[in-house]
């Protein structure tokens, strides 16, 4: 059975993204759902100060665990001024101190989310840009608009143009693993 790993790119306690990032992998097929909490993975602000005076921290190593066991990574993005959470932005910068292929050449499915209409595009748009240079491999992408009017956690994507285009991106994520 492949291994997926999801998660919202936000330490928010309510996180919407992660309620997508999480409904997003239940629908992969013949798949085990390992959902990680940015919380999880808290570590001091990252400097290179810090890293040659105490090294890399375990949790930077322990997220690292999980996205090599993986087969496949669901990331929903929740946006910050147009750009990434800094709990999430800190996480990649020690992550990617421990060795260039951060994403390991796993298939990847990057959505985002928000309550507005931009739907956290901006930083989407980032990522699936940045992704690849850090070894990445971008399958697909989407921005979900308009949170609470297009998303239920019992139902899902409850517009039926965005459901078709997340179903169909989910079977090519699949047929990626």
């Amino acid at each position: 059975m492949k291994q997926v790993v999801a998660f919202g790119a936000s330490s928010s306690k309510k996180s919407i993204n992660k309620n997508l990032a999480t409904w997003a992998a239940s629908t992969v097929t013949d798949a085990e759902v390992t959902t990680l909490d940015l919380n999880d993975f808290e570590m001091p602000i990252y400097s290179i100060d810090r890293q040659e005076n105490g090294g890399i921290p375990q949790a930077a190593k322990d997220f690292k665990k999980y996205i090599v066991q993986a087969d496949g990574i669901i990331i929903s993005f929740s946006e910050h001024n147009g750009t990434y959470t800094a709990a999430f932005k800190n996480i990649l910068d020690w992550v990617s101190r421990l060795e260039g292929m951060l994403w390991e050449e796993r298939p990847m499915l990057l959505l985002s989310t928000s309550p507005g209409g931009n739907g956290a595009a901006t930083v989407l748009a980032s990522a699936v840009a940045a992704f690849p240079y850090l070894k990445g491999k971008v399958v697909g992408s989407l921005a979900i608009p308009f949170y609470g009017k297009n998303f239920t956690v019992e139902d899902g994507i409850t517009d039926q143009k965005l459901a078709g285009e997340l179903q169909a991106l989910i079977k090519l994520f699949s047929e990626h693993l």
